[in-house]
């Protein structure tokens, strides 16, 4: 696993991660949120040593990533994508990476394939679109075919395939067994994809809690019906003291109820029901709850 605990770092004035504990489990993909600025980014250098920790400790599989006898195969991560040679193919950068780990060259064609990069493997990576850049980065996190794999924004620059590809990736790896940490600011790819989330504002854990226990959180579930009975149906809801809003003529939504019990009242009245459904919660409504007082950079009159 990956083991965060009383992680702290400071630039100068500035405590970009301030005491933050929480463990990144196997078989899970773990969501990485939080605003710009939150330290998420610090705090996945640090988990790879590339940044020493002011004061606590980041492990994976039980000891700093300094000491691993085999980084790649134990750790792949992507946080750069930009940061590869432009002249070179992508294939000589992958074998660049898995000579100096020891690694078969034949690595590098199995893993461009299965990043879908095989037909631009000759090709230089200054001619590669960002998406191509992306998934060659991501083809360099699973070169050593690694326990552990850590992801910043593994979904830019993809197109709608690509998104579609890194989510069943995601999945599967976790499926495996590995321990997958996601950082992404698309809401709603992360709660088609995260089993956990860790959310993290100014530097300081938020929540640490299952994605259904988050969207719980938020409190009071909404019920959507639609019914030419709307008037009667209102009423008698609201004679029970549920909280009833008009959002159409024929177009209700019920606070803190179920579907169930929507639709009992509605037979009991005898009217019609076209439509009814329990309205599911967004993360990204959840998220916005949650970081509201953590956003640093807001413009003037944007959401909190």
């Amino acid at each position: 696993m990956i083991r965060v605990q009383g992680l702290t770092k400071r630039y100068g004035d500035v405590l970009a991660v301030d005491d933050l504990t929480f463990d990144v489990e196997p078989g899970t993909v773990t969501g990485f949120l939080g605003p710009n600025g939150a330290g998420k980014s610090t705090t996945m250098r640090m988990v790879l040593g590339l940044d020493r920790p002011t004061s606590g400790t980041a492990t994976v599989l039980g000891v700093p990533y300094r000491g691993a006898s085999h980084p790649l195969r134990d750790v792949g991560a992507l946080l750069d994508p930009g940061a590869v040679h432009p002249g070179r193919t992508g294939r000589q950068h992958l074998r660049v990476a898995a000579r100096a780990s020891d690694l078969p060259l034949r690595r590098a064609d199995e893993v461009l394939e299965e990043v879908g990069l095989g037909g631009a493997a000759g090709r230089r990576i200054k001619g590669y679109s960002l998406g191509m850049r992306q998934r060659l980065g991501i083809g360099a996190a699973l070169l050593g075919d690694p326990r552990v794999l850590l992801f910043d924004e593994p979904v830019n620059g993809l197109d709608l395939d690509g998104v579609r590809w890194i989510r069943d990736l995601l999945r599967r790896l976790a499926n495996e067994g590995r321990t997958v940490l996601v950082s992404s600011h698309l809401m709603s790819e992360v709660q088609q994809t995260a089993d956990r989330l860790v959310i993290v504002g100014r530097g300081r854990l938020i929540a640490d809690s299952t994605v259904e226990e988050v969207l719980r959180g938020l409190g009071d579930h909404e019920v959507l019906v639609r019914t030419p009975g709307a008037d009667a149906l209102a009423d008698r809801l609201r004679a029970q003291g549920r909280a009833v809003r008009r959002t159409a003529p024929d177009e209700l939504v019920v606070t803190d109820a179920t579907a169930a019990g929507v639709g009992d009242v509605a037979r009991e009245l005898g009217v019609a029901v076209h439509h009814l459904t329990e309205v599911r919660q967004s993360l990204e409504d959840a998220y916005l709850q949650l970081t509201g007082d953590s956003v640093e950079h807001a413009a003037p009159g944007g959401a909190r």
